[in-house]
């Protein structure tokens, strides 16, 4: 199938990711955090009422491309979910659901198994409604769709993210999806690539963490390299809130003095992406005094 690229000027569409479901501007700090990879890490719903947060990514639609779906949230009780993201979603807060993950089986091996894909998370997850189609969080529906592609080929994501940007996007659709992505922090993110070409991308949370070890010696270079490649996207910090997580972790003063004063006033910042609740439940890291 054919996707039309929308016309639209690069200042016109800066504008419009600024609008989108609450995109901050220069100098406003947005707090996202990834909740579902623990058992122990509290309901949805607590997390939305702490308070920290302005948007919560659901993690993981880890199974899908195969004619397969399975959400992998930890034990979690599914039944209460939907609830709970209406919940949040009255506070103001984004929920989105992240798709992909550090396990699971998971590609798109054909354009018709995308065209497949969207269509399931457009009908199980988003607004859409068929006869037939579980949705496994009942009449809740999320905000947009996260791609948190860590394994297989990139092929056919750019396909995935023009047909779910096409839905409900256009005048008198709808609010339309909102699209984020969460790519390692070496860039070029091979496997997301292709997709954040396309430009139809809100949000980017750049991993600050993991095995690169040029990223996280660099942090600020490393951010700045993704902000200058997608000035029309919102561009986060995705920083670990423990450091039990991850080597590279940074405590809240050496953040701030290193990277956030530095680049706090972009126009394209967004803020920070928190992985995960579990542990910023146990350190309070996303409250943490910078200064």
């Amino acid at each position: 199938m054919a996707f039309r690229r929308r016309s639209c000027t690069p200042a016109a569409l800066a504008f419009f990711v600024l609008l989108l479901a609450g995109q901050s501007t220069a100098g406003e700090d947005q707090t996202a955090v990834i909740w579902g990879r623990h058992g122990d890490e509290g309901t949805l719903r607590e997390a939305c009422d702490t308070g920290h947060y302005n948007t919560v990514i659901i993690a993981f639609l880890s199974v899908f491309g195969h004619g397969r779906y399975s959400l992998d949230l930890s034990g979690h009780d599914l039944r209460r979910v939907g609830n709970d993201i209406k919940h949040c979603q009255s506070k103001g807060i984004v929920v989105l659901l992240s798709i992909g993950g550090q396990g699971g089986d998971y590609s798109l091996p054909s354009s018709r198994s995308t065209a497949d894909v969207a269509d399931n998370l457009w009908n199980s997850f988003l607004a859409g409604r068929r006869k037939g189609v579980v949705r496994p969080f009942g009449n809740a529906a999320v905000d947009g769709i996260d791609f948190f592609i860590d394994r297989g080929s990139g092929d056919h994501y750019d396909e995935l993210a023009r047909k779910l940007y096409s839905y409900g996007g256009g005048k008198g659709k709808g609010k339309g999806v909102m699209l984020t992505a969460t790519p390692r922090c070496r860039f070029p993110d091979r496997r997301l690539e292709k997709a954040l070409a396309t430009g139809v991308f809100a949000r980017i949370h750049v991993r600050m963490f993991g095995d690169d070890v040029n990223c996280t010696a660099a942090p600020r270079e490393s951010w700045e390299k993704w902000a200058a490649a997608y000035p029309a996207s919102q561009v986060y910090l995705g920083l670990v809130a423990s450091s039990e997580q991850d080597p590279g972790y940074l405590s809240p003063k050496p953040l701030y003095y290193t990277l956030v004063m530095y680049i706090r006033d972009r126009l394209n910042y967004g803020g920070k992406m928190i992985w995960d609740r579990y542990y910023d439940k146990k350190t309070d890291y996303s409250i943490g005094k910078l200064i």
